[in-house]
């Protein structure tokens, strides 16, 4: 079918005969085929010179005292780069940056831009190019990948589009501009970018961490040239359908789209090879059509695969990835070419028996395991930062990410996750002028529908999409609601798609089946298997975002956010990295703590509980929702990472630091795991594999807080797959006279007798008290808390340590062996290398495991590895450190074995 009005806005029309016609451009063209425009790229405020468009844009303009940078790369960010301005990240440094004049924790996507702001006014990126030779005869396509917001684009001091048909932070261009361009000259780009204003569809972060003062404007994506013959080619996809759940055929469905470039109809041939399977349909294009060529099983059986090797999240089975390639033919020659990968899965949704939302992936159900995704505050990009988020993703065991209008990722992101089967919300955003309906015009939903068509058309083919939302804390109405679905069917989105992430239904798809109820601060660990919970952020359905609350970082990275005089104690420097809106402050964590541990007598101590609380925070939240699927169907974590340094919502901090609530998160997500349910004392293993574990044997022991052993049990189990399975019940701790601690100690083996898990609890006889009727979205509050103050009083213990270099797989690694040979328990003992010159740790860091208990005369080896680029120097050190183990440093060998470290906090 003929698609080409659909392509364009409205107001383009003029343009497109103007030939210089644009639709959303496939970030992924031919490699042969592109030149990258990356550096070389200067920028300059318009509000400093007088200069017009079609001047700057001449290839004899001067633009040699403008800054430098290179793209992508927003406003702000080549400021940072070239020190304009100090790093905004540290301190209160943002806050004096011109522009930043916002009330604190305001959100400022919903403010007008000060008038004196240097960011008021547009700024101007240029650079120059020479065209390869074989781009000779062709036509030349040029691309943007990301503007943020609006933009006028001049190329050899003639206009190519203005700020009426460029608009929209996520809409992806792609424009003929052949005519523009002087073969064996230079050629001059030249675009001037406006910031996106308080009544503008683009980026926003929330109350998750300040936003920049230019709102993050300027290129944000790629910008490269591509070249093609008459007809080029576009967003290949293939779709799978299986037939029944043996999975033993697939059937395929391969798209693509053509444009004819030319004046004149053209007769082409459509080709693609996949899997040794060869496709071709002819196409007769008139000038200017836009087409999407379809090969489906009913027209071409080859398409029926039979045994195919399929694709699946990570640890459920191979991500395998398939290879397609396009080709479109004009008069025996090739026209245009694109290959992508693809995976050979189906992603399914529909109700339980209780009316919540289950996924299904291939025909089997799957609990919805992630965090939400948080880009850097600036949109810079790191390839080494990503890879070790996506290989931290893993570790923890989570299955998937959450991205909330956060869609400013490179095309590396959505690779890396069909590569590391990771799993993949995506959808637009609250809290801005994205969900003030109300106030919009039909301009604004043309830009809407625009960013959604950009974005789908990038996304389909990627097997780690899970799910789009078109809205988040509100659904649409239903005019957009249709208008965005419309969207959908006509780009064939392959997968389902929610109204929003919260729980209100509407008239056009009813109820979504999710619910998005909070907490967002802290609760006591019980807080998710209570009844009441329920209807709130208790472990039922599938809630999009919720969060045991902040997360302050280790020491370590507190010196790398702000001054020495601003660590300790908590100041404005900890308000001002702490979130926005109604987390301005830790008030609600830190009286917990209070409460529960007792004071914190100084920064290590707080370290300590901090790390204890959002060890156990983070371990209750998952397991709770494991312990009830499929009642429970998903849970997201609120936050998987942080924008910029912050003590609020994160599991690994933004230095790559993984402290206690990672360590928490990944043990509460071992694919077989045994678990303590704090409603009813039961011990239940856990099972998210596709397979069985026959003869395996629980271990369950309980403790005072003196260690005398107050219960012991063992029991077999048959583990089924894909299950939850309550084993044992442990008896009602003992009465005292005042709040005491107990101690759970768990185990898991299998028919071996080999070790798969084990899990160690430290509770209190004092229940928390959770004023139900009192709750708001952002916690319910508690009048009594647990009480843990008798781990104040723990003994100190020695610890034997040792430390060994190693190299696994041509990367450094490190293994330690921990051993308690004393009378006394060590509790939540961490290990980390350190730079003993700089005392900051060596990261990204995958431990197999951290902040564990030793009891008296046990021992441990835990090994830490690192990626490639990480090379730990001549100064690494271990460090040893716990609740009541004083802090010690020893080399690593092949140096003598140090003393072992002992003392007490």
């Amino acid at each position: 079918m003929s698609r080409a009005p659909a392509r364009c806005l409205p107001w383009c029309f003029a343009l497109v005969f103007a030939a210089c016609a644009y639709f959303p451009a496939q970030a992924a063209a031919q490699a042969d085929m592109r030149l990258p425009l990356r550096t070389g790229w200067q920028l300059q405020p318009s509000c400093q010179m007088h200069a017009t468009g079609a001047r700057i844009s001449s290839p004899d303009f001067r633009s040699s005292r403008w800054h430098s940078t290179a793209v992508p790369s927003t406003v702000l960010a080549a400021l940072v780069a070239d020190d304009t301005y100090p790093d905004p990240y540290f301190g209160m440094n943002l806050r004096n940056i011109p522009g930043t004049t916002y009330p604190l924790g305001a959100n400022f996507a919903n403010l007008p831009m000060p008038k004196d702001s240097p960011f008021a006014c547009p700024w101007w990126y240029r650079t120059e190019f020479s065209l390869p030779r074989d781009f000779q005869g062709r036509d030349i396509w040029l691309h943007f990948d990301g503007i943020n917001y609006r933009a006028n684009l001049w190329v050899n001091g003639r206009k190519l589009a203005d700020s009426s048909e460029v608009a929209g932070a996520f809409r992806i261009y792609s424009f003929n501009v052949t005519r523009f361009l002087f073969p064996g000259r230079k050629n001059t780009l030249a675009v001037e970018i406006f910031a996106p204003t308080e009544r503008d569809l683009a980026m926003n972060f929330v109350d998750w961490n300040p936003m920049p003062p230019d709102k993050d404007m300027g290129l944000w994506g790629d910008v490269y040239l591509t070249a093609s013959g008459p007809v080029a080619l576009r967003y290949p996809q293939v779709v799978t359908r299986f037939p029944d759940r043996s999975l033993d055929v697939a059937d395929l469905t391969v798209t693509a789209e053509v444009r004819n470039a030319a004046s004149q109809p053209v007769n082409a041939v459509v080709a693609g090879t996949l899997e040794g399977i060869h496709l071709q349909q002819k196409v007769a294009l008139a000038p200017g059509e836009v087409r999407a060529v379809t090969f489906s099983p009913a027209q071409y059986p080859q398409l029926r695969v039979a045994h195919p090797q399929v694709w699946w999240p990570y640890g459920l089975g191979p991500q395998t990835l398939h290879t397609l390639v396009m080709r479109v033919i004009v008069a025996g020659a090739l026209s245009d070419r694109q290959a992508i990968r693809f995976g050979i899965r189906q992603i399914t949704s529909g109700f339980n028996r209780e009316g919540y939302r289950l996924f299904r992936i291939n025909g089997r159900r799957i609990l919805i395991r992630g965090g939400g995704w948080a880009p850097d505050m600036l949109l810079r990009q790191s390839p080494r930062r990503l890879e070790a988020q996506f290989d931290y993703v893993r570790q923890m065991g989570l299955n998937t990410i959450r991205l909330e209008g956060k869609l400013a990722e490179p095309e590396a992101f959505f690779d890396l996750a069909d590569q590391r089967g990771v799993l993949i919300m995506a959808g637009w955003c609250c809290c801005s002028f994205w969900e003030h309906w109300k106030d919009w015009k039909p301009r604004d939903l043309a830009i809407a529908t625009a960013q959604l068509r950009s974005q789908i058309l990038r996304l389909r083919s990627h097997p780690s999409l899970l799910v789009w939302l078109n809205g988040s804390d509100n659904p649409p109405p239903a005019w957009v609601e249709r208008s965005y679905i419309k969207v959908l069917q006509e780009e064939d989105w392959p997968n389902p798609y929610l109204s929003s992430a919260s729980q209100q239904p509407t008239s056009v798809t009813g109820p979504s089946g999710v619910k998005m109820t909070g907490p967002y601060d802290y609760v006591s660990p019980e807080y998710w298997l209570e009844p009441q919970a329920k209807k709130f952020g208790g472990a039922w359905g599938f809630i999009t975002e919720t969060s045991p609350g902040a997360a302050p970082p280790p020491a370590s990275s507190l010196r790398r956010m702000m001054p020495a005089d601003a660590i300790w104690p908590p100041n404005e420097s900890w308000h001002f990295h702490s979130a926005s809106g109604a987390f301005q402050t830790l008030s609600a964590f830190d009286g917990a703590m209070a409460a529960t541990y007792g004071p914190p007598k100084n920064l290590e101590d707080y370290e300590a509980k901090a790390q204890a609380m959002t060890y156990a925070g983070e371990r209750a939240m998952f397991e709770a929702y494991r312990r009830n699927q499929f009642a429970s169907t998903g849970v997201i974590q609120w936050m998987l990472d942080n924008a910029w340094p912050s003590l609020f919502w994160h599991l690994y901090d933004y230095y790559l630091d993984p402290a206690g609530g990672y360590f928490g998160a990944k043990e509460a997500n071992q694919p077989v795991h045994v678990q303590y349910s704090y409603d009813d004392r039961s011990v239940v293993v856990v099972n998210n594999l596709y397979r069985a574990f026959p003869a395996m044997t629980v271990t369950a022991r309980v403790y005072d807080v003196g260690l005398k052993r107050l219960f012991s049990r063992r029991a077999t189990v048959n583990v089924q797959e894909n299950s939850s399975q309550r084993i044992l019940v442990l008896p009602p701790f003992p009465k005292a006279p005042r709040p005491a601690v107990y101690f759970v100690k768990l185990g898991l083996e299998d028919a071996a007798g080999r070790t798969i898990d084990s899990n160690f609890y430290w509770l209190s006889s004092q229940q928390p008290v959770f004023e139900w009727n009192q709750t708001k979205y952002e916690r319910t509050p508690e009048s009594t808390y647990e009480d843990m103050r008798m781990l104040d009083r723990l003994p100190p213990v020695r610890l034997e340590a040792s430390a060994a270099r190693e190299r696994l797989r041509g990367r450094d690694a490190v293994r330690v062996i921990l051993r308690n040979r004393g009378a006394h328990l060590a509790f939540q003992v961490r290990v980390g290398v350190v730079d003993a010159k700089t005392g900051e740790p060596y990261l990204p860091v995958f431990w197999n495991d951290n902040y564990i208990e030793l009891m008296p005369g046990e021992s441990r080896t835990l090994t830490a590895r690192y990626p490639a680029w990480v090379k730990l120097g001549a100064h690494a050190e271990l460090e040893v450190a716990g609740w009541n183990i004083e802090k010690a440093t020893l080399p690593l060998f092949p140096r003598p074995p140090a003393k072992p470290p002992g003392g007490g906090r």
